[in-house]
C-alpha cells in the first residue's frame, strides 16, 4: 500500500505516535473509494446499545444480522466500521482484514435517566479482533463529564502504547444545555477542541446549527464573527476549533432524513474542510440497494 502525499501529510500532524497507531490511521485513510484522499464515510453500528434493537433495525431487519454490516460497509466502499463488542465479535472470523474496524468501548442505553456512559470493551478486546482503533464518546456538559474524560484519558494511552488510533465522540449533553445548546455552534466547536485536547485522532461530532448558545461566547462571536447562515462556515469553524484542521473530524448524520437533505449537509462538510461523514441509521435503516445508492452519492460528492 502505498501512501497518497496527502495522507502522509495528515500523519505528520500527529507528531507524538508511534509507527503502529500511524499505521493503523493509514489503513482507516488509504481504505475503499476514498482511499488516499483524506476523506472517510465511516458505517457506526452503535445504536442498538443506543436506542434499543426494534427502534435499530425494524426498519430494515437484515440489520439485526451483524454480518450485513460488515457487508454493507464492504460493498459500499468504506473506510471502516466502528461498533460495539458484540457486533464486531459475531463477524470478527468471517471478515477478519476485509475492512478496518473501530471498537466502540463505551456505551449508553436508553433505560438510563444519566448522561453516562458504561465501559463495555477494552484495548486488549481490541487488538485480539484486529481492530484498528478503538471509539470512545464523551458528554461535554454531563454531570460526569470529568469521570469520561479520566476514563477516557486512561484508555487512550493504553490504545497508543499498542499501536491502535483513538475515535471520540464528542457529544455535548447535560443539565445546562437544551436541545438547541446541544447543537448550537459554539458548544459543537467547543466539544470538538475538547476531542483533540484530551488526544483524539479523530474526532466525531454533530452538525452545528446557527445558534449561538453560551452568553460568555456571545460578545465573543459578535466582535470576531462567523458567518453562522452559512453551513459551510459553521462547518469550517469546527475543523478550525481541531488544531486548525490538523485533527480528522467527521459529522454524524444524526436523525432519519430525506436523502437530498443529507447530501445538501454532506455538500457542506465537504465545503467547509471537514474530512467526512459517520453515517449510521440513515445508512442501515434503509434496504440495502437504497443504501448503497446513499452512500455512493456521499463518497461522489467527497470525491470532487
Amino acid at each position: 500500500m502505498k501512501l497518497t502525499p496527502k495522507v502522509k501529510e495528515i500523519l505528520s500532524w500527529y507528531e507524538s505516535d508511534n509507527p503502529g497507531t500511524k499505521a493503523n490511521l493509514a489503513r482507516i485513510l488509504m481504505e475503499g473509494k476514498l482511499g488516499g484522499t483524506g476523506r472517510m464515510v465511516i458505517l457506526p453500528v452503535d445504536q442498538g446499545f443506543e436506542h434499543g434493537p426494534a427502534r435499530s433495525f425494524a426498519p430494515n431487519p437484515a440489520g439485526y444480522n451483524p454480518h450485513y454490516m460488515f457487508e454493507l460497509a464492504l460493498e459500499a466502499g468504506l473506510n471502516a466500521y466502528a461498533a460495539p463488542l458484540g457486533m464486531i465479535e459475531a463477524g470478527a472470523a468471517t471478515f477478519a482484514g476485509a475492512i478496518p474496524t473501530i471498537l466502540k468501548v463505551n456505551s449508553s442505553n436508553s433505560l438510563s435517566t444519566t448522561k453516562d456512559q458504561a465501559v463495555t470493551g477494552s484495548v486488549s478486546d481490541a487488538l485480539r479482533l484486529g481492530c484498528s482503533a478503538i471509539g470512545f464518546t464523551i458528554y461535554p456538559s454531563s454531570e460526569y463529564q470529568f469521570e469520561m474524560i479520566e476514563e477516557l484519558r486512561e484508555l487512550a494511552e493504553e490504545a497508543k502504547a499498542a499501536g491502535l488510533a483513538v475515535v471520540v465522540w464528542s457529544y455535548p449533553r447535560g443539565p445546562m444545555l437544551d436541545k438547541t445548546g446541544e447543537t448550537a455552534l459554539d458548544i459543537c466547536a467547543y466539544a470538538a477542541h475538547m476531542a483533540a485536547l484530551v488526544g483524539a485522532h479523530i474526532i466525531k461530532v454533530k452538525p452545528p446549527t446557527s445558534a449561538i448558545f453560551l452568553d460568555a461566547a456571545k460578545s465573543t462571536y459578535t466582535k470576531h464573527p462567523v458567518p453562522v447562515d452559512d453551513a459551510a462556515e459553521r462547518f469550517k469553524h469546527v475543523v478550525q476549533a481541531c488544531f486548525g484542521g490538523r485533527r480528522l473530524v467527521v459529522f454524524s448524520g444524526g436523525e432519519a432524513k430525506g436523502t437530498e437533505d443529507i447530501l445538501k449537509e454532506v455538500r457542506a462538510i465537504h465545503a467547509g474542510g471537514g474530512n467526512g461523514s459517520i453515517m449510521g441509521r440513515n445508512a442501515f435503516q434503509r434496504p440495502k440497494q437504497e443504501a448503497l445508492a446513499l452512500l455512493q452519492s456521499i463518497i461522489d460528492v467527497y470525491k470532487a
